[in-house]
């Protein structure tokens, strides 16, 4: 068994916000009371006093490079990283290698992922290859345990395709998750088609290239009214075409990412190719209008889109290098930082973008505290300091290095087992 006691639950699924005690047996949460004095002799028990107690995280996009660029990440470092961030569940993205477009791949997938200590879900591409021409047999896949289906990192050109995935995913009740980015409407990809890439003599990736395909996307969910995921909104454009989208019936999902509404793309300058992403950083504007959508629940979740690359790659010149940053071990950190810390949302609303909404999306109960449901849980300091200097993932490709930053995670318990305690060390 294992207690915890003294800590501030916060459960944004009940609107719980309250000190309690939590006692767990085995996976399951057995009490949930004021004051809980009876405990096993075998009991571990945790002083959660001065601490915050919430669901276990799940984080919706995250790249863990399995199979076929393991140098950058494995799904057992990935998993170390997500734990070390409070996270519990995760999904992973479809563009692997091979590519999750087929059984084997995601049976191989699956199996390594019993071997971690979280919930590692896969996801299978939405077509061939990701070329964007043949649907994939989403029924089969899903048969086979894919949670939902995505072409991540690159965009779905053809409308028929688009809408013709979509009303298969209706009918599986399973969710698709599209990366918003016209490639004609690109330059180089990774940077803001703004001051900062003229200064820099680039041609970059203009905000229209996002709001476009939003559009589209947006008007097809609502004719088809499948479950939808707007990936990585960058664009304050987007924010108010989802929102829009939204008001008229559209069973829309939005995820902005961390480092999207705390930093722009300044950043460029001060951090290279550490900070070019897909989509990139843009305007303070833009950044706003991400708040803006944060607080107004237009954006749903908050999902880190951890992407893992080598020091090598991230070395190279700026047009060569890769897009992508790692975000699972800084992510409840700059919400709170950023977020919570400036009085743009409260803690309990920062909790439920990265616990039960993202479950809902994925149909995944998950993401809540009660008795009965599953001990996963996060507990953590909303107002210690840290700096960011090590990481447990494999790549340490982020531009939030040396920043100070206000929320540290003390202990991470998935399936009823801490798999995560912080020693202030690190």
């Amino acid at each position: 068994m294992l207690l915890i006691k003294n800590g501030r639950v916060i459960d944004p699924k009940s609107k719980r916000d309250e000190f309690l005690d939590l006692l767990i047996d085995g996976n399951i949460i057995k009490k949930l009371e004021k004051k809980i004095d009876y405990c096993s002799s075998n009991c571990n028990v945790i002083d959660a006093k001065g601490k915050i107690v919430s669901p276990g995280f799940i984080d919706v996009h995250v790249h863990f490079r399995d199979p076929g660029f393991t140098y950058k990440e494995d799904i057992q470092t990935g998993s170390m990283a997500a734990a070390r961030g409070g996270y519990t569940t995760v999904i992973c993205m479809a563009n692997t290698n091979p590519i999750v477009d087929n059984i084997d791949t995601l049976k191989y997938i699956i199996k390594e992922c019993e071997k971690s200590p979280i919930n590692v879900y896969q996801t299978a591409s939405i077509t061939e290859k990701l070329k964007g021409k043949n649907i994939v047999d989403m029924e089969l896949l899903k048969h086979n345990g894919a949670i939902g289906f995505t072409d991540d990192g690159v965009p779905i050109l053809d409308s028929k395709i688009a809408i013709k995935s979509m009303e298969i995913a209706k009918e599986l009740n399973l969710p698709l998750s599209f990366h918003e980015e016209d490639p004609n409407l690109i330059g180089l990809a990774g940077i803001n088609d703004g001051s900062i890439s003229k200064k820099m003599g680039i041609n970059g990736a203009s905000n229209l290239a996002e709001d476009v395909m939003v559009a589209r996307d947006c008007v097809l969910a609502l004719e088809t009214k499948a479950k939808v995921n707007i990936q990585h909104i960058s664009s304050g454009n987007s924010v108010d075409i989802i929102r829009n989208a939204k008001a008229k019936g559209a069973n829309i999902t939005a995820e902005v990412s961390p480092h999207h509404f705390s930093l722009t793309e300044d950043a460029v300058l001060l951090y290279g190719t550490n900070a070019k992403m897909n989509p990139p950083l843009r305007t303070e504007y833009d950044r706003m209008k991400l708040i803006e959508g944060i607080k107004d629940d237009t954006i749903d979740i908050i999902a880190t889109d951890h992407a893992p690359h080598s020091e090598e790659e991230k070395k190279r010149e700026f047009a060569k290098a890769p897009s992508g940053i790692i975000g699972l071990e800084t992510s409840l950190a700059l919400g709170i930082t950023n977020l919570v810390n400036k009085n743009h949302i409260s803690l309990s609303k920062l909790i439920e973008k990265i616990t039960i909404n993202p479950a809902l999306l994925y149909n995944l109960d998950l993401g809540y505290i009660d008795v009965g449901s599953k001990a996963d849980i996060v507990i953590f300091d909303p107002i210690e300091k840290w700096v960011v200097k090590k990481f447990y993932s494999k790549s340490s490709n982020t531009p939030f290095i040396g920043q100070e930053l206000f929320g540290k995670v003390k202990f991470t318990i998935c399936n009823g087992k801490i798999i995560y305690q912080d020693d202030s060390s690190s």
